[in-house]
């Protein structure tokens, strides 16, 4: 039998929400542990290329796919989760996501007033900047230009990030797998560096696998690298291992019976990236990857919004549809590429189960509704990249879903819920879930920022329950 190991706290699955709750916990005087399925990296040894970044950080080796395979989806594996590998954005949710919210959920705090003071108190972790105007890249000047060009509003985009030093040459398309300088402000450099100094216990590379939830402790049950059983046991339990984490490990520990809507209302945010091609160099991998939002109040009436991005010549090569010689022609035009892509406020709820061998299914799918959306932002696309003089567009040839959400929703009615507005498993009073697998829907607006309020206002909570 695998040796128990005892704390006040065991928190599952170490991204954003799991770090910040870790964090506030451990400042708390509670004595806690983090485990992560993924590894520990320091800025020194993030992978150096991207197909080793691809392998390392992500779950299925780089892409996990739905049960039509017709949306990849990016789930973070690795210390520092979803602050690792994306570019670090922050947005305040607005009226639309938190009416959406509330009527959904019928829980009354999901609103601005409410939910500021933590966003205020989770900024006091981050640096928080907008990218200099001068070193704005020529994808982000097509962008900025073509939305001046079709009468579209865009705005700077605030990121969490330190000094990036541009001037030295650095390019944030580096950081799609790890900062090698500890400019992004991922939770290994600003959360969980105070947290591990005040005694956080951090357990990487170990996978949860069952939740046993006994009298007085709750027990997570699992194995590490090397494949030995271990358990950790606490008075209680936070989840921050996802939408796709936390409904596979309820589910896998017996938990549907008493919730029936685990695994419901799964969202993704499908985004649909679209290529152009310029008669001169746009080097849309050099400086910072993103500068610009769309601030469009039509884009966000019709259910999108679009952002200047880049990948890197394999995630470039999996989304251009074309084969042999042709495919080799559009890859030798890749620095007069720019890279625009629509994200979809999705409508359609999706469903997690989870396999016979113990793997998570995702069905997922665009109804008329969101295919309505993609294709108005895909438009807004093509009138950019016409406005601006591109010789040349490919749009890509698969869904991206890397805004995972949903699977363990909040809410008061425990028949359509997972979660009470207490952060609570509905009648399981020791566990506690504050991470995007909460999302009542899909708000449109990226997620980061609000899971770091919602983390910091259930710490509070949990803390108040462990004392």
């Amino acid at each position: 039998m695998a040796a128990v190991s005892d704390y006040d706290i065991v928190i599952v699955g170490a991204g954003v929400s799991g770090s910040f709750i870790a964090g506030a916990l451990t400042r708390a005087g509670l004595r806690c542990v983090l485990l992560e399925a993924g590894q520990s990296f320091a800025s020194s040894d993030y992978p150096d290329n991207e197909l080793d970044a691809n392998a390392l950080l992500y779950w299925g080796g780089g892409i996990e796919l739905n049960k039509d395979a017709s949306i990849g989806l990016l789930r973070p594996k690795a210390v520092g989760g979803g602050s690792i590998v994306n570019q670090a954005l922050l947005d305040r949710f607005d009226d639309s996501a938190f009416d959406s919210w509330r009527e959904t959920s019928g829980v009354d705090f999901l609103n601005r007033s409410s939910l500021d003071p933590w966003y205020d108190a989770a900024a006091e972790n981050l640096s928080i900047r907008t990218v200099p105007e001068e070193y704005a890249n020529g994808n982000a000047r097509i962008f900025r230009d073509g939305f001046a060009a079709n009468g579209y509003r865009c705005a700077p985009l605030e990121r969490a990030q330190g000094d990036c030093r541009f001037e030295d040459g650095n390019c944030c398309i580096e950081c799609l797998r790890g900062c090698p300088i500890d400019s992004k402000q991922s939770t290994p450099v600003t959360v969980l560096r105070k947290a591990r100094d005040a005694g956080l216990e951090i357990v990487s590379r170990f996978e949860a696998l069952r939740v046993e939830n006994g009298t007085d402790r709750v027990t997570v049950h699992g194995r590490d690298h090397d494949g030995e059983q271990k358990s950790y046991r606490g008075r209680h339990l936070v989840l921050g291992a996802g939408a796709i984490g936390n409904s596979r490990l309820l589910l896998m520990s017996g938990f549907a019976e008493r919730l029936p809507a685990l695994g419901d209302n799964f969202y993704t945010h499908p985004q649909y990236m679209s290529l152009a091609v310029y008669d001169e160099p746009v080097n849309a991998h050099r400086g910072p990857l993103q500068s610009y939002k769309s601030a469009d109040p039509g884009f966000r009436a019709n259910g999108f919004k679009l952002e200047n991005v880049f990948a890197g010549p394999i995630g470039i090569a999996m989304l251009v549809p074309s084969f042999g010689t042709e495919h080799m022609r559009h890859m030798r035009d890749i620095t007069r590429m720019a890279c625009i892509e629509v994200a979809v406020r999705d409508t359609n709820p999706g469903r997690i189960t989870v396999g016979s061998s113990g793997k998570p299914i995702v069905e997922k799918t665009l109804n008329e509704e969101d295919r309505k959306r993609r294709d108005r932002g895909l438009e807004a696309i093509r009138n950019i990249f016409r406005a601006t003089g591109a010789k040349q567009i490919i749009e890509g040839n698969i869904a991206i879903g890397l805004h995972l959400m949903g699977g363990c929703n909040i809410g008061v009615d425990p028949a359509r819920s997972v979660v009470s507005p207490e952060f609570r498993l509905h009648g399981h009073d020791k566990i506690h879930v504050a991470d995007s697998s909460i999302f009542p829907n899909a708000p449109g607006i990226n997620p980061s920022f609000t899971i770091m309020a919602l983390s910091s206002m259930a710490a509070e909570k949990i803390a108040a329950d462990a004392r």
